[in-house]
């Protein structure tokens, strides 16, 4: 099973476009990605830039709508993430545990679909999907 970890930083949300990085925060959070890195589970894993240099695309009105950062409404936003596959939950959790993340940080654990997760109707409405996934 695949899962996504999540990093909600507080205050993420409010910051600037300026990446003002903690190097001995960024040391530590290295050692815990080759931890991930050595067990054989790290698919994939990146940082994000702050919603002040983003945008966000709505159809609340049928058309899309678009918002550029920071989005005064948010409350949580994501500051990053990992893709690890393991085989349940528990230890995906036990994983994010190891993570040497700061007061201000949440990690959310959210498994990944999966096609075998799917009717036999929603696979063939999906038909290519998995052949682009292996071409990204």
């Amino acid at each position: 099973m695949r899962f996504m970890m999540l990093m909600i930083p507080a205050g993420y949300e409010k910051a600037g476009p300026e990446l003002d990085l903690d190097p001995k925060a960024v040391e530590a959070m290295m050692e815990y990605n080759k931890a991930l890195q050595e067990a054989g589970i790290l698919r994939d894993l990146n940082g994000l830039h702050p919603p002040s240099t983003g945008a966000r695309v709505s159809f609340a009105t049928g058309k899309p709508v678009v918002t550029d950062g920071p989005f005064a409404e948010t409350k949580e936003v994501v500051g990053g993430y990992w893709i690890i596959e393991v085989g349940s939950l528990e230890e995906a959790v036990e994983w994010a545990k190891r993570c040497p993340g700061s007061p201000n940080e949440t990690i959310e654990i959210r498994r990944i679909q999966e096609m075998e997760d799917y009717s036999e109707d929603v696979k063939k409405a999906a038909a290519g999907f998995e052949e682009m996934q292996k071409r990204t």
